[in-house]
């Protein structure tokens, strides 16, 4: 788009997501990507718990790129942020929840995407002999995913992180075995050591590159994207509403306006399975 090309984009992050993000960046908007070496992303939370999010992941990655841009005299930003826990709906398996941004202070824009995806390492264990840790690292990828060791969950008196070699691991969960009689290890989520999240990370900045090519059809700006979700796709047998996707409400980033765009899926009956009625 023109309006971006040959523009400076700063990315904030001081954990090596340049590496997805810019190349896509580069190719698809023809800007180009910088990133502040000395721009300490942690300030605003780390996953290992010695700072606090004092934001929720939205205000964090505005923030982010707010910050970046005032300290680095730039109008245009990308930062994206990460969240780990159990599925948003199933509840039994853990997530990434990342969520990307890109504000153009220039054009006056501000356009998200996200990506929730259960191909994550995410895990912690209390550990207290050798045998129960080789069993968590069996299970979280490690080498090639870096793992942590603290004192406890929330105790970060004693705190190691990025540790990817074997014989480093064992020298320190043997000596917090041997100070407080156990480890608590978890796996390292900053994006630079764990090469699943990375790849999560690429697949939120190729959905935020599908919202910002979305064009408003009233001011034509980019950024014109789903902001809701509305349910009741009548079913095949009964005609009662369903669960399932009747509508997708777009709203621009820009001029706000709104639109429905009805059977987003491209089914205007649903199956009977699918329905409260027919299949209580």
């Amino acid at each position: 788009m023109e309006i971006f090309r040959n523009r400076r984009l700063i990315i904030a992050t001081k954990h090596k997501k340049e590496a997805v993000i810019a190349p896509i960046l580069e190719e698809k908007l023809g800007v180009t990507c910088f990133v502040d070496e000395e721009f300490d992303t942690d300030s605003f939370g780390t996953f290992s718990g010695e700072i606090e999010r004092e934001k929720d992941a939205l205000e964090t990655i505005r923030m982010k790129c707010l910050v970046a841009m005032e300290k680095n005299n730039c109008d245009f930003a990308v930062a994206s942020e990460g969240s780990f826990g159990p599925h948003p709906s199933l509840y039994f398996a853990n997530a990434d929840d990342e969520l990307i941004m890109l504000i153009d202070k220039k054009n006056n824009l501000e356009i998200i995407a996200r990506e929730i995806s259960l191909e994550t390492n995410f895990n912690a264990k209390l550990i207290r002999n050798k045998a129960e840790l080789f069993d968590f690292t069996k299970t979280v990828l490690f080498p090639s995913h870096a793992l942590i060791i603290k004192k406890d969950q929330n105790d970060h008196s004693f705190l190691r992180k990025g540790i990817k070699e074997e014989t480093l691991l064992v020298e320190y969960v043997e000596y917090c075995i041997k100070t407080f009689g156990h480890a608590y290890i978890e796996t390292d989520m900053r994006a630079m050591h764990n090469p699943t999240r990375m790849k999560v990370i690429e697949s939120a900045m190729k959905k935020l590159i599908l919202n910002i090519e979305s064009v408003c059809p009233k001011c034509s700006n980019p950024g014109f994207v789903i902001s809701d979700v509305i349910s009741g796709l009548p079913c095949e047998l009964c005609n009662f509403p369903t669960d399932s996707t009747l509508f997708h409400k777009y709203t621009c980033a820009s001029c706000e306006f709104e639109e429905k765009k009805k059977f987003p899926h491209g089914k205007e009956l649903e199956d009977p399975m699918y329905c409260n009625r027919c299949n209580p």
